[in-house]
């Protein structure tokens, strides 16, 4: 039997997932012999320059498609104009029209794919000088390369997209600030996660997964445990898996 995949596409956020206590490697834990869990993150990519991957690692012809497609793309779009990493910024419509390219071509490749929008996280951005001065030394830029507000505005427009395509989105910019100390708990460096960031992610997409009927437990597993395994015929137990 061979597995669905889920495929992990975004940016260093999602690149990041597959480290201890990451989203995607507690993903491919829990869906062990159930899923394979493919990692397509890529540091510091906006949703422009995701565009030019889709043929690549979602290829129209493709005869086995993934089932799932996480698409956790904004931090770096949100990207202040005049600041230190402008030429990652995306203007806000064109983020909009990009995910809704990104969603039509995987929509594409299967009507039956699961694809599951993540907004950007909240951005601490007293975090992010902070990370910058202990990075680059005191002559690290003063003023913040983002904000918490522009994030949110992206965020948004992420949660405006996938109402617009009728696909799920975890709201990760507001969820995260339900939390009293949200910027310590669940941020590294005022933008990438810490375990607990991480964990909240798969939380989250465990109930979306959860509600489409692909909880982990209720899917079958590729090969017998080997508990079932007839060692006086063990052929037996493996006929009908392919």
């Amino acid at each position: 039997m061979v597995c669905p995949q889920f495929v992990l596409f975004g940016d260093s956020i999602t690149e990041q997932s597959f480290r201890p206590g990451g989203w995607g490697s507690a993903l491919a834990d829990s869906y062990s012999r159930k899923a394979d869990v493919v990692l397509r993150g890529y540091g510091g990519y906006n949703t422009r320059w995701a565009l030019f991957l889709l043929d690549k690692i979602f290829p129209l012809q493709s005869s086995k498609p993934p089932l799932v497609v996480t698409v956790f793309f904004g931090a770096n779009d949100a990207a202040l104009l005049g600041r230190s990493n402008e030429r990652q910024h995306v203007p806000l419509l064109e983020y909009k029209e990009n995910l809704h390219r990104i969603i039509t071509h995987l929509k594409n490749c299967s009507d039956s794919m699961l694809v599951v929008l993540i907004t950007p996280p909240p951005v601490d951005e007293n975090g992010r000088s902070q990370y910058a001065r202990a990075t680059y030394g005191e002559s690290a830029v003063e003023l913040p390369e983002r904000t918490n507000e522009t994030a949110g505005t992206y965020a948004k427009s992420c949660i405006q997209v996938a109402i617009e395509s009728g696909v799920p989105v975890i709201d990760l910019w507001s969820k995260m600030q339900e939390t009293v100390g949200w910027q310590q708990k669940y941020l590294s460096d005022g933008l990438h996660l810490t375990p607990e960031g991480n964990a909240l992610v798969f939380e989250e997409l465990l109930k979306i997964l959860s509600e489409r009927g692909l909880n982990f437990v209720d899917m079958p597993d590729d090969f017998p445990h080997h508990s079932i395994i007839d060692d006086k015929d063990s052929q037996k137990s493996f006929q009908g898996r392919k």
